[in-house]
């Protein structure tokens, strides 16, 4: 630094300088003295010098009482010493100049908070200056101001109070051994505690062993005695993130002990260490409250009527309200379920399923459900099934979801009946959203020629059909039965209509593979794509099961592959029970039959239409015999031959030693007549 020397009276300078001099302190009135008495030493030199030119190095006049040092003074631009000469000329001008609103909030900070130590290796740490340590009296600040002000310094001051509680938390936090985004992250989630240790710390004022502490040494302390770092890091440990962390210990209230036992219990009915913290937290404010006996009586008591123990945790999990009931509460949800004639088997896997069914939703709200379920014509027996399957139902909205559907599906010409049905083959139905799920789907079907009440029909038929996914189930179907099975634009909607069941079968494990077997008959694509429309379930059955069928259809029955063609649907029936019997009646009877009247009837209309050939053969049989004798006794006694007709089976043979031109005749009308009478009688 510079240094300067010690004035009383110095010659060059105005008596008023002397005046004013000792009772300033200020660093910058001091430079504006030295400037001033250097302006008036070269003044004084350059008048007594003959010399234009004045001397580099002139020593002032010594005071009496002072030594001799050599002194260097700053040189200053002609502003700033005509501002100084400016202040100078006018002693008794009153400066008061206003601090501003800022500066007072940083003084008052200041006042109340004393500089952070560096934070890590490397940081920059100015000590303060020694004009910025004196610091002015704080009633110098608000001097002058109303009191209408005072609770906003007081709010202000709070203010301050809790950023110097959150940086001692984190001091606490990095010794810790936490890093500093992390404290940073969970001491944002932390408002409530910190106003704890704000408000504990303060009270710890009135202890005689804290009554002359600073507020720092109290909060440390407070901080310490909590134990709250080493619980951050268990918790930590327990996979629990900081947002669950913060509110959990905003939930305690400074009782941090209770968190680690409840943890702990949880830890017992097999609650995983990501679901710790969401449990707590759903469960309520109350839960850090109760006793781990009342815990246990809920838990007992759910095991006993069929959840099973290790259930509990992904059921306490999925539904933390569980926990805040009292054991009365929970008395009597289960008792809903089991007045319905529930077994604990069915409870236990629906609370398993949905554990929402017990906990979630009111008494008001499940009793409303159940009761609009039995408008669709369901009794007890069958909402206790439907539920136990279908436990999801409770989770629906009457208003929201139930109510628009039925609209939609009626529209759709569905009628209650038909919605009974869907409700019990798939209840899932009810559950899925209407705009986003339902309404696109019917839309497709509309787009490719279905007609409105066939799409109803279509629903009711194949209820599932609904929960399949447009874009990568249905409409890829459509497209592979278009363009690989040979199924038309004309008829897909005729093939969809009267079986959506295709709609959910794999392409690659399912469709292609019963498409190339086809194929392999020899059957062309075009043709198989008749067959398709005209029996659209050709396509599901499993190949083991095609191929002995058609086996005994071409080698045992001795059918051509075009009465196969003519009738798809003879794979639709059993071999064993339907085809066998019914081709061996045929045999034993004489009669031939095509496969659709062979098949596609009863077993009374079958024996009724075998009998009715049988008698239609027998009465051609004897019309035929009697021409044949009236004819043989008119000819010639000379004939030495006659002719012989024998039916075996579905043909007649004749057999001749000698014919003659009328004989042959003969023998080509009574083969043609036979001919027409058996196939008027398969007919």
């Amino acid at each position: 630094m510079l240094s300067f020397p010690h004035y009383h009276h110095s010659p060059h300078l105005p008596n008023h300088v002397s005046h004013h001099l000792p009772l300033r302190r200020n660093p910058n009135f001091t430079t504006a003295l030295q400037l001033c008495s250097a302006t008036s030493s070269r003044i004084s030199a350059s008048s007594s010098s003959s010399s234009a030119v004045p001397h580099r190095h002139q020593e002032p006049v010594q005071p009496p009482h002072t030594t001799t040092t050599e002194e260097t003074f700053r040189k200053h631009n002609a502003k700033s010493t005509a501002l100084v000469l400016h202040r100078l000329s006018n002693p008794n001008q009153q400066r008061q100049e206003a601090i501003p609103e800022e500066e007072k909030l940083r003084i008052l900070e200041m006042s109340l908070v004393t500089k952070r130590t560096p934070q890590f290796p490397g940081s920059i740490y100015i000590q303060p200056s020694q004009s910025e340590t004196s610091k002015p009296p704080l009633a110098k600040l608000f001097n002058g101001e109303s009191d209408e002000d005072d609770d906003e310094m007081i709010m202000r001051a709070l203010e301050i109070r809790r950023n110097v509680t959150v940086e001692i938390f984190k001091e606490a936090m990095r010794k810790g051994k936490f890093g500093i985004t992390y404290s940073n992250n969970l001491v944002s989630r932390l408002p409530d505690f910190i106003d704890y240790v704000m408000i504990e710390a303060a009270s710890m004022k009135q202890l005689p062993e804290f009554s002359h502490s600073t507020f720092n040494t109290r909060a440390k302390t407070v901080i310490h005695d909590s134990n709250v770092v080493p619980l951050i890091r268990w918790l930590k440990h327990n996979s629990l993130s900081y947002p669950r962390i913060g509110k959990l210990l905003c939930m305690s209230m400074g009782n941090l002990e209770t968190i680690r036992g409840l943890v702990e219990w949880l830890k017992t009915i097999h609650v995983r260490g990501e679901f710790l913290g969401f449990v707590i937290m759903k469960a309520g404010g109350d839960i850090l409250e109760r006793s781990i006996e009342e815990l246990d009586d809920i838990v007992r008591y759910l095991e006993k009527n069929g959840v099973r123990r290790d259930w509990m945790g992904n059921v306490m999990s999925r539904c933390p309200q569980l926990l805040s009931y009292s054991i009365e509460e929970v008395k009597t949800r289960v008792g809903f379920y089991l007045d319905m004639g529930m077994n604990e088997k069915d409870f236990g896997t629906m609370v398993f399923d949905y554990p929402k069914a017990l906990g979630y939703f009111t008494l008001e709200e499940m009793n409303e459900k159940v009761s609009y379920l039995k408008e669709f014509g369901l009794n007890n027996e069958d909402v206790r099934r439907l539920l136990a399957f279908k436990p999801q139902l409770m989770g629906c909205s009457i208003e929201e979801g139930w109510k628009p559907l039925v609209k939609y599906l009626y529209y759709l010409g569905v009628c209650r009946e038909g919605m009974r049905r869907m409700l019990i083959i798939k209840p899932m139905v009810f559950c899925i959203d209407l705009e986003k799920t339902i309404v696109p789907k019917v839309r497709f079907f509309q787009d490719i020629g279905i007609r409105d009440d066939a799409i109803g029909n279509m629903l009711v038929k194949f209820p599932p059909l609904l929960t399949y996914s447009l874009y990568k189930k249905i409409r890829p179907v459509v497209i592979f039965l278009m363009t690989k099975a040979g199924v038309s634009r004309k008829d897909i909607a005729k093939v969809i209509a009267l079986g959506p069941e295709l709609l959910g079968c794999s392409i690659v494990h399912k469709l292609e593979v019963s498409v190339k077997y086809f194929l392999s008959l020899g059957i062309p694509l075009r043709i198989l794509g008749e067959m398709i429309a005209d029996f659209p379930m050709l396509l599901r059955y499993n190949i083991d099961v095609l191929r002995p069928k058609y086996r005994y259809l071409r080698r045992t029955m001795v059918r051509p592959l075009k009465d196969l063609i003519e009738f798809p649907r003879f794979f639709s029936y059993s071999l064993d029970d339907r085809i066998i019997p019914r081709h061996k009646a045929l045999v034993e009877n004489r009669v031939n039959f095509k496969l659709r009247y062979m098949l596609a009837s009863s077993d009374e209309e079958f024996a009724q239409r075998v009998e009715a050939a049988v008698e239609r053969r027998s009465r051609f049989e004897s019309g035929l015999m009697s021409s044949t004798l009236s004819d043989s006794q008119t000819t010639n006694d000379s004939l030495e031959n006659r002719t012989l007709v024998d039916f075996c089976g579905s043909e007649v043979a004749f057999s001749e030693c000698q014919t003659t031109d009328r004989s042959k005749g003969e023998n080509q009308v009574s083969s043609s007549r036979n001919e027409d009478a058996l196939s008027f009688s398969s007919e």
